[in-house]
């Protein structure tokens, strides 16, 4: 194997690895959030650590699987010379890609095993699982809090904002919507004298008010 051939298997290992952890934070996440939401128990990482050794080893376990059905593949592509049908209709020409294929899943599935029986590195696992967890929680009650804010009876400036809406309205819109219906009736009276109107010119604010009265 060349060194370039080793690096890059070493990247493949290392996304695989990064892959599995990530899976294993998100499954434990939820662990913790049913175990504190729901069941209403309070946090303690080490409950959580036999959840981490599961969920490694079960990943291992898909590693060997995969490495197992790639080196199966791989002898069946041995004798085979014609040309492919397909994706995973593997030829002679696929057995070196294979071989290293199978290799990069044991090596991941021998790496998941031994983070498994390293307990620091269960405790590290459950430990970003709980702030991810935290993170969730803390962002849906900062929505919450945000929509409750937003209605008007908990809105400490909402009378004396109310008091600048209102003069807005009377100097700016209802002088917009006077005009607007005094454009509309001369329309309307040109139409009416058999002249083609020219286009309204629809003024701007209180859109839902003008198509009530139009």
């Amino acid at each position: 194997m060349t060194d370039k051939q080793r690096a890059k298997t070493r990247d493949v290992v290392a996304e695989g690895l990064y892959i599995a952890s990530a899976a294993t934070r998100l499954a434990l996440k939820n662990r913790i959030l049913v175990h504190i939401l729901v069941d209403g128990d309070d946090f303690d990482s080490d409950a959580f650590l036999a959840d981490a050794r599961e969920a490694l080893l079960g990943l291992a376990d898909e590693a060997e699987a995969d490495a197992a059905r790639t080196e199966s593949e791989r002898k069946l592509a041995r004798g085979r010379y014609s040309d492919s049908g397909g994706t995973h209709d593997y030829r002679r020409r696929d057995v070196r890609n294979l071989r290293r294929r199978a290799k990069q899943s044991q090596h991941v599935a021998r790496e998941l095993r031994a983070r498994a029986e390293d307990e620091a590195e269960l405790r590290k696992l459950v430990a970003d699982a709980r702030d991810a967890a935290w993170g969730e929680v803390s962002n849906n009650i900062d929505r919450s809090l945000r929509i409750s804010a937003a209605r008007p009876d908990l809105d400490a400036d909402y009378d004396r904002m109310r008091g600048a809406r209102m003069q807005a309205l009377r100097l700016v819109d209802l002088p917009k919507l006077r005009a607007h219906r005094r454009s509309v009736a001369k329309q309307q009276a040109l139409r009416a004298e058999g002249v083609a109107p020219t286009p309204l010119d629809r003024p701007e604010g209180s859109p839902a008010l003008l198509d009530e009265l139009e």
